[in-house]
């Protein structure tokens, strides 16, 4: 037997069945578009509802893999808790199973045979791909194509191993793996491990079964080992992330090997006491998606009830506090690029918490310059920092999300978020001035006259609210409070102009210091231009709307 001649359709027929499962997701997940920004609404809910929306993610992505690269991204940047990411991790652990029902269709659904449906499916979908303008219609044709490169490499790798029906060794090794639990779990593990997918490993099991090689027991425990091996994907993409994060991929890890050791202990006894005859028995490809499909089910509903205890067991083996947080840190994980729409609705978040920073920071500087007090002083200068760092950050994040394959919609909204990103920046700039002119009074052992208090404090009012205004109307996307900022930045500039011209009267007349004179038209310019930068923030809010 020429095993060359096995070796090289097979792995052709590999790579075939996972790019087409890869490019009929890409599409799927790409015509949700925008609906998955609402996703995130739904991560804010119970555990129940984090299992449903796992298991709906996995069935659209058909990798539970990258679900869970997903959810740790999610845990790295601070969208989700721990509590959160559990329900996820076991829902996917569901979704999984719909590839192998997709395969096994071949069985059960005539029409769905590879070598009537799939040729048609691949040539309709590049016809849809060719003759498409809109990009709903690429979409579209992605997912049909995939579809039908799926089932072509499906039955490539099956026909690839069929001549292995004759090979005495090759027949021995699976019933070893059926004899031997321990064996099978390993040479899923390793098989899903190399490969990164289990929903490809299970393919190629589906098709050593299609070809009569697979016993019923060997197959049983591969299954097992395939749901082990699955979580070296999230395992690896946790290395180089914050504790929790690899929290999440050992909580992905623990369910899995304790889903696997419950099971296989079932499986040894039914085996061994109860049918001892069905484990010899050769398994189909409708039976390996009843298989995988009753254990993750199973293990997801028996595990529900103690997943609080296995997040405290991984919290534990991890060492983590899930608390601990440096908020200069960008909350933003590169692996969350993988879905565009949810990558878009996290950094309008990250925005929204740094024009949160800058609020406050505005906050403390409308008193520091009558206070004097070091800690304020100290304090803006911190917080400037801090924005300095996310700026960099955001922005970098932004940069990367705009180069991806978005909508036009999607791309005018990324340039958006980038000028509220540089405004906001320069606002917390302007704040960190202020805090200069504070630690100058204060050297000086100047301060201002009661004339000057009042009229910088009205300024401060005027200019606050503007800012207090741009900030709400881009969390609530509100037109009404963006064209109050629009009036509040008019009378700051009128007010700057009135001001100014009081103090230099003022200053003419000897009735104030000179040195304190300087630092109160210099606060005005700073003040004047903050609301400049509140009404950019709104005409971005208007432009959005």
């Amino acid at each position: 037997m020429n095993y060359l001649d096995i070796i090289i359709p097979f792995v052709g027929g590999l790579g075939m069945f996972i790019y087409g499962m890869q490019i009929m997701a890409q599409g799927l997940e790409n015509a949700a578009g925008n609906k998955m920004k609402s996703l995130l609404e739904v991560l804010t809910k119970n555990k129940l509802m984090g299992v449903l929306l796992g298991a709906a993610i996995t069935a659209v992505i058909q990798s539970s893999s990258a679900t869970t690269v997903m959810v740790v991204g999610f845990v790295n940047a601070g969208i989700m808790n721990l509590t959160q990411a559990m329900g996820v991790i076991m829902g996917a652990n569901v979704g999984t199973t719909v590839t192998g029902w997709l395969v096994s269709a071949v069985e059960w659904a005539e029409f769905l045979s590879p070598s009537k449906l799939a040729p048609v499916a691949v040539m309709l979908g590049v016809i849809i791909m060719l003759t498409g303008k809109r990009r709903s219609s690429k979409e579209i044709a992605s997912i049909i194509v995939g579809f039908g490169l799926l089932f072509i490499g499906i039955t490539t790798m099956s026909s690839a191993v069929s001549p292995l029906k004759e090979s005495e060794s090759f027949c021995s090794l699976f019933v070893t793996l059926g004899d031997n639990p321990v064996l099978g779990i390993l040479a899923g593990t390793l098989v899903t491990a190399v490969i990164q997918s289990s929903s490809a490993s299970v393919g190629i099991l589906q098709s050593l079964a299609a070809a009569g090689l697979v016993p019923f027991s060997a197959a049983v425990y591969i299954i097992m080992g395939q749901n082990i091996g699955t979580c070296v994907t999230a395992i690896l993409s946790s290395l180089g992330a914050k504790k929790n994060a690899k929290t999440a991929a050992l909580m992905h890890l623990l369910f899995n090997i304790i889903g696997t050791v419950l099971f296989s202990v079932l499986a040894i006894i039914y085996y061994e006491f109860v049918n001892p005859e069905i484990g010899f028995g050769l398994i189909t490809q409708t039976e390996i998606s009843m298989v995988h499909t009753a254990f993750n089910i199973g293990t997801t509903v028996v595990l529900f009830p103690l997943s609080n205890w296995i997040i405290k067991l991984a919290k534990k083996i991890g060492r983590v506090d899930e608390n601990e947080q440096d908020k200069s840190v960008v909350l933003l994980d590169e692996r969350i690029l993988e879905t565009p729409g949810i990558a878009l609705q996290s950094t309008v978040r990250e925005v929204a918490r740094m024009g949160e920073i800058v609020e406050k920071s505005l906050e403390v500087a409308r008193g520091v310059l009558f206070s004097l007090k070091e800690e304020e002083i100290r304090f803006l200068k911190e917080e400037e920092d801090t924005v300095d760092k996310l700026s960099a950050g955001i922005s970098n994040y932004a940069i990367k999300l705009g180069g991806l394959r978005i909508s036009e919609k999607e791309h005018q909204e990324v340039a958006h978020l980038l000028q509220m990103v540089s405004d906001i920046e320069r606002i917390s700039d302007y704040c960190e001035n202020i805090s200069e002119f504070a630690e100058t009074l204060y050297e000086k052992k100047v301060t201002f006259s009661e004339v000057g208090r009042a009229q910088l404090k009205e300024m401060f009012e005027v200019c606050a609210d503007s800012y207090r205004y741009a900030y709400e109307a881009f969390v609530e996307q509100s037109r009404e409070k963006a064209l109050k900022v629009i009036e509040k930045e008019t009378q700051a500039d009128d007010l700057e102009i009135t001001l100014r011209s009081r103090h230099i009267k003022r200053l003419a007349n000897n009735q104030c210091n000179a040195e304190a004179g300087i630092v109160f038209l210099d606060t005005l310019v700073c003040l004047e231009r903050i609301s400049d930068h509140a009404r950019n923030i709104a005409e971005e809010v208007l432009e959005r709307a």
